[in-house]
């Protein structure tokens, strides 16, 4: 709608309590953008801008005149359009404390409980933590979980982001372990670390914690409440470029709008529209507001139902929900506590404060929680017009769209009722999803059953699905037929039958998932079977109206297990660590738990990441145009339109690199071909990062296809498609090994893992006016390398290009190679057009180009005694590196030669090849193909267990390593604290009682199973060559004794340059507050080594220790003389006296070296060494699990600092977790990638810890697959139970559908299976 000659109204609200006055604002800009853009608060991260994982979440407060309250919610400001702030008052991070004035206590806690690593997602966490303060501040650990559901951490793991949590949490009258009654702290320590006084187990000390003091807390601004009380004007309207958003006042001048612009979609709290708008290019010229118009906020309640105001939040619709059902009889609240049940998992808490029911229920989306409930539940839609009131049933035929009971041109939803239920009837809400909170479900259900009374005969039956259609299907025909019959056996059959026969699913089906979801169908329908003979027993022994009770078939106890929903709870646990050496001076810092350099600043928001740092002048932004085709060649480049689109500046394609375009295999912009989906082919510059991506959309690609197209690994291997040579290690004769010994083959898919760091690939580029300088700000794990990188592509010599790296959101190996792609294509725009270039991926692009960990196929021989003696194994791994080398032959190569891992076995052969497929590369990613080859190795030791009959510990422990020997590439080291980790991790964890214990509870429970593992470690660490061990350290110290202190490592999070200063403080025995690093650059340490392998603080430390020790040499003579002096003394005469205060330090490196041809080296500088054991919960008919407890115990040398290396230890044990249960990468037969945003892919969250986490002690990634052990012990009971056969292929990740499909039954084999040659499927597994 062009912009017509009447001006905008006035857009009025609060930031942090100062007044904002807006008066053309348009329609499309977003909080988040305003936020930081205009008002320069950066406290507020951008990282999916879907509303999926939190880090912009922000407080909102709103006056309602009618209940004279304040509310106060936390939303995601990426989806807030900033039209809807009117009258409201906003609080970001910024605004809740601040270091230069004071800190909130939030703040406070967060920082010194160690729950911030890299930074980037604690902004989030703090304001959502706030917000519940200012709600309840007590509250309870429920309160916490759900307020933190809605954030996304990738670094912690949670557990202390928690801890600080439940520091403002109600005291617990219970911290009795449960079931033992022993108090979780006061666990007696055995002598195997020493004698009591040696271990520690607190990392923090609350005793130093300010107190919340509510009364200190922002007030709601007065003018808003008078603005609230008596609204001047009624209709506000705002003009923007594209766009016209009418705000409305009063219901009537509502429907007036509507009835002119039937068209216009109504916004409430825009968690549906604005996605669809951003993503699926959805366009409006006009939205209808909804913020203020109270009479679609109305509740009522009658003696016969609930009505509920179409505009309430659903978080207001869950409060409404649970105060109906405290003041009626359960038998009037059956559907209402179904609602309520799904109201919890829906979701996140910002997501559930913006989202209306009305929106919900119109969306109409094929995965809505509530439909299926509501149409089972017979609830009735308030229809409102200019023409009046009308009403129709939320029932099939509203779902499925048919005009005839949909909305009519100029109609809104007012309210929705919701009839009370009634005796004998019984009302239930099934979903399951990837994982237990936030994420979308993959089927959901809403049954209801009404009996004739006192008998079990059935007079009405109605079962809603979600998740297996276009929207919600009901089930009508089915539910029809089975009136009249008995609730039982046969009724049950009958009805599993025609449901799957009515509800059909194609092969071919959105979602995929095809057969787990019919399964869940049933499975469904079976649970809510149950329930309802429970409850009919139950009301047949309350009342004596009925002598049929003998009628009711018999659950039999192991049944019931069933019934029960896994419930969240607040993690415990206890982290214990060596206490430093009572005889280290106090004011020496190495040992001890210090907090994060810039804890307290993450937690303020004033941590400035590469995308924080404030415009430059005449500064462009850059968006990257990508392939569409998997393998093609190009034909055109058409950017004649973009040209014609404002404040577009350029287009940069491969011709406008003046050096060279990467390499040959390896180019920055494609020429000629593309080799995968998702390949950078041009860049378009322009004003504003709107317009870029605007223009993006413009360019006109023309491919012809080319053959072969290859994804998967078995593709690859079929065509002879390889990046590099295979790597092979053997030992021993394995074919002689063969002959007389049992034998098992296995194959084993381990699926690939995107980094999902929170802070998005960005750069910044700033060309100085002379000597073609460039300045850079990227964020990197390589600035080194982003330097070369940079030169190579534009043909200026590296002593030009000065990359900074201040501080990392976030790289666990997916910033190493990646940045210098970005960073050069980006120098070129800037030198191209002469002005500084910024580049910030969006979530969608980053996860579509960066690749990330490489999926594996392996297959394995081996070869045993029945005792359980390995005496032969032959593994053979493929992994899928994608269109390019990157660093799979690295990755290769470390696979190989992790493969063994803690197993002493005499005859081996390992060979390793890396795929060469049409999908974006692969690339590093911590543990570097050590968790995914060593996931082989354990899967062919719980084979030997199953066919010896042997629990896989002994198995372990008969394998391992024993005494001093030499691994397979003629390594000599010793097993000693290897062995030390394992039996201590078996004492802890009580890990023989509880395999007892888990074997009782698997006798007594049919349909829920448990399983317990535990997991040694031998994990390398360093590169596999001696000049990657190199770095340098540069320390100034000043006149007035402060230090300066430069490194070559990078901050990711990973502490190193609080570790780097501890080490200083040490060596100069100057306090660490006298000390600074200020960022690392290329400038000041050259020629660096990417912070990467787990050895960045070990390599680095050195170095620091280097330059201090050559200070300290240098003032011995001035220390000699004035022995007395203090150090600014010291310095002052050393400064006279003409001595260098500044020294470069070096180490040269660990050596390491590999000769592939002779199969042997010493490739790693040393191992760390861990063990963890899991347990963990399944149900067999929806395959969810849940995490019992994990005991991690890890041999770390001497921890520099034992909070931060705690927190890595945790933080790389839930990310391992995530690789291998919920995180899940789909593509399309096309080679498109469908996971690219957090609604799709799956990490962790809060309600994914185990219930009780105890670690001891970078290295633990692996350490996760115990989790995934656990739960393969879990499936095996089950598949023994049911006489299932034992041999299944191990597949990774253990998702819910694939542990389902697994615990084979007679639901599973009642489902119809599809030939897969008959349709096309919707993804192919790539591993």
């Amino acid at each position: 709608m062009p912009c017509p000659p009447q001006s905008s109204d006035e857009l009025v609200f609060f930031v942090n309590g100062k007044k904002v006055m807006e008066k053309n604002v348009d329609p499309e800009v977003t909080l988040l953008a305003f936020l930081r853009k205009n008002l320069r608060l950066t406290g507020t991260k951008y990282a999916c801008g879907t509303g999926g994982c939190g880090a912009c979440t922000v407080m909102v407060s709103k006056h309602d005149p009618v209940s004279k309250k304040t509310r106060h919610f936390s939303v995601m400001a990426c989806l807030v359009p900033l039209c809807s702030l009117h009258g409201t008052a906003v609080t970001t991070v910024e605004g809740v404390g601040s270091i230069k004035t004071r800190l909130h206590p939030v703040q406070e806690r967060i920082a010194k409980s160690h729950g911030t690593q890299c930074g980037f997602c604690t902004p989030g966490m703090v304001m959502s933590m706030y917000t519940l303060l200012r709600n309840h501040p007590q509250p309870s650990e429920e309160q916490l979980m759900e307020a933190l559901g809605g954030n996304l951490c990738r670094c912690t793991g949670y557990r202390p982001i928690l801890e600080s949590g439940r520091t403002f949490c109600m005291e617990r009258s219970d911290c009795q372990q449960k079931g033992t009654g022993k108090c979780c702290l006061d666990q007696k320590e055995d002598g195997s670390l020493g004698v009591k006084s040696d271990i520690c187990t607190e990392l923090f000390s609350k005793e130093e914690f300010q107190p919340l003091d509510p009364t200190q807390e922002l007030i709601f601004p007065p003018e808003l409440l008078r603005m609230a009380e008596n609204p001047e004007k009624q209709t506000l309207t705002f003009y923007g470029e594209r766009i016209t958003w009418i705000s409305p006042g009063t219901l009537q001048d509502l429907l007036a709008l509507k009835a002119k612009y039937p068209e216009a979609p109504l916004v409430s709290g825009n968690t549906s529209l604005g996605p669809a708008m951003r993503s699926q290019g959805h366009f409006y010229p006009v939205l209808l507001s909804l913020a203020a118009v109270p009479d679609l906020r109305m509740v009522t309640k009658s003696s016969d139902g609930l009505t509920i105001g179409a505009c309430c939040s659903l978080a207001q619709v869950k409060d409404i929900l649970a105060e109906s059902i405290s003041e009626l009889p359960e038998e009037k609240t059956q559907t209402y506590r179904a609602l309520l049940k799904h109201l919890r998992s829906l979701a996140g808490q910002q997501i559930r404060n913006m989202a209306s029911l009305g929106g919900h229920v119109l969306s109409r989306h094929r995965y809505s929680d509530l439909n299926p409930i509501l149409s089972v539940g017979n609830a009735i839609l308030n229809l409102l017009s200019e023409e009046g009131m009308r009403q129709i049933a939320l029932d099939g035929h509203f779902l499925a769209g048919l005009a005839s009971a949909d909305l009519k041109p100029g109609e809104i939803l007012g309210s929705v009722y919701i009839p009370h239920s009634q005796k004998w009837e019984f009302v239930s809400a099934f979903r399951q999803a990837q994982c237990h909170q936030n994420a979308l479900p993959d089927v959901n259900a809403g049954m209801r059953v009404l009996f004739r009374e006192g008998t079990d005969i059935i007079e009405d039956l109605s079962i809603a699905y979600g998740g297996v259609g276009p929207t919600t299907i009901s089930a009508h025909r089915s539910c029809q037929q089975l009136v009249g019959r008995h609730w039982n056996a046969l009724m049950l059959d009958e009805a599993c039958r025609r449901l799957l026969d009515e509800v059909s699913l194609p092969g071919s089906a959105l979602g995929g998932k095809v057969e787990y979801k019919r399964t869940l169908m049933v499975s469904f329908l079976f649970k809510f079977y149950l329930e309802v003979l429970q409850e009919l027993k139950r009301k047949v022994k309350l009342s004596s109206e009925s002598t049929d009770s003998q009628h009711y078939p018999v659950i039999a106890d192991r049944f019931l297990s069933a019934l029960e929903d896994f419930q969240v709870t607040l993690p415990q646990g206890v982290q214990t660590y060596q206490r430093v050496d009572p005889h280290q001076p106090l004011q020496d810092p190495v040992g001890r738990p210090i907090m994060h350099l810039s804890g307290l600043k993450h937690a303020t928001g004033e941590a400035i990441f590469c995308d924080d740092i404030p415009r430059v002048d005449k500064e462009l932004f850059m968006a990257l145009v990508t392939s569409t085709r998997a393998h093609a060649k190009i034909i055109s480049i058409d950017s004649s339109e973009v040209f014609t689109l404002p404040g577009v500046v350029d287009v940069i394609t491969a011709e406008d690199i003046p050096g060279t375009n990467g390499d040959d295999d390896d180019k920055l912009l494609a020429v000629d071909e593309v080799h995968c989906v998702g390949q950078v082919i041009c860049a378009v510059v322009a004003e504003t990062d709107v317009q870029a991506k605007r223009a993006t959309e413009k360019i006109k690609i023309t491919y012809e296809d080319l053959k072969p197209v290859i994804f998967t690994i078995k593709d690859a291997i079929k065509h002879n498609s390889f990046l590099c040579p295979e790597k092979k290690l053997e030992q021993g004769n394995i074919e002689e090994a063969f002959e007389n010994v049992d034998q098992v083959v296995e194959e084993v898919h381990v699926g690939g893992q995107e980094h999902f760091y929170m802070e998005t690939q960005r750069v910044l580029v700033i060309p100085k006016t002379e000597d073609k300088e460039l300045d850079m700000y990227v964020s990197t794990q390589d600035p080194a390398h982003v330097q070369k990188t940079v030169s190579s592509t534009l043909n200026i010599p590296s002593n030009k290009i000065t990359c900074h790296v201040k501080r990392v959101g976030g790289g666990f190996g997916g910033k190493v190679g990646r940045p210098a792609v970005f960073g050069a294509i980006a120098a070129v725009g800037a030198v191209k057009t002469g002005h500084p270039v910024r580049l910030v991926l969006d979530r969608e692009d980053d996860m579509l180009i960066t690749g990330g960990r490489h999926p594996l196929f392996g297959k394995y021989k081996v070869g045993f005694m029945n005792s359980g003696r390995i005496k032969a194994l032959d593994i053979e791994c493929y992994i899928n590196g994608g269109c390019t080398l990157d660093d799979s032959e690295l990755v290769t190569e470390f696979l190989i030669l992790k493969l063994e891992n803690a197993y002493k076995i005499r005859n081996l052969r390992f060979r390793g090849r890396a795929c060469m497929t049409n999908l974006p590369s692969n690339t590093a990613f911590r543990g570097f193909g050590f968790p995914q080859g060593t996931l082989v190795t354990e899967s062919c030791i719980t084979a030997v267990a199953a066919k010896c009959g042997l629990p896989p510990e002994k198995i372990r422990e008969k394998n391992m390593y024993k005494t001093v020997d030499k691994t397979i590439y003629k390594q000599a080291f010793s097993p000693e604290p290897l062995i030390r980790c394992w039996t201590e991790c078996l004492d802890k964890s009580s890990f023989h009682i509880r395999r007892t214990q888990v074997e009782e509870f698997n006798r007594k429970n049919y349909w829920k199973k448990r399983g317990i593992a535990i997991i040694p470690m031998k994990f390398s660490v360093g590169f596999a060559a001696t000049s990657y061990h190199q770095a340098a350290a540069l320390v100034h110290i000043y006149t007035d004794g402060s230090v300066l202190v430069a490194h070559g490592g990078n901050e990711l999070g990973q502490g190193i340059h609080t570790k780097m200063l501890q080490v200083a403080s040490r060596e100069l025995k100057v306090p660490m507050s006298h000390m600074h690093i200020c960022e690392t650059s290329t400038a000041t340490v050259p020629n660096t080594i990417a912070t990467a392998a787990s050895i960045g603080a070990d390599v680095n430390g050195r170095a620091v220790q280097n330059a201090c020790e050559i200070l300290l040499k240098r003032l011995e003579p001035v220390i000699k003389k004035n022995p007395e002096g203090t150090w600014r003394d010291w310095i002052e005469t050393a400064f006279e006296q003409r001595i260098s205060l500044s020294a470069t330090g070096y180490f040269r490196g660990y050596k390491a070296f590999m000769d592939w041809e002779k199969q042997d080296g010493e490739p790693f500088p040393y191992y760390v060494y861990g063990a963890a054991c899991s347990e963990v919960e399944i149900d067999c008919l929806t395959g969810a699990h849940k995490k019992i407890r994990t005991d991690i115990v890890m041999d770390a040398c001497c921890s520099l600092n034992p909070a931060i290396d705690v927190g890595q230890i945790e933080g790389a044990f839930i990310q391992g977790m995530g690789l291998y249960t919920t995180e899940e990468l789909h593509y399309s037969p096309e080679g498109v990638l469908y996971s690219r945003s957090p609604d799709e892919y799956k990490i962790p969250t809060v309600t994914d810890v185990p219930e009780q986490f105890n670690g001891l002690g970078e290295s633990g990634m692996f350490l996760g697959s115990s989790v995934f052990f656990a739960i393969a012990d879990a499936v095996a009971a089950a598949r023994r139970e049911r006489d299932v056969a034992e041999d299944f292929t191990v597949q990774s990740p253990a998702t819910p559908e694939r542990v389902r499909m697994a615990c084979a039954d007679r639901f599973t084999d009642m489902i119809p299976r599809d030939d897969p040659k008959t349709f096309k499927p919707w993804s192919i597994p790539i591993a």
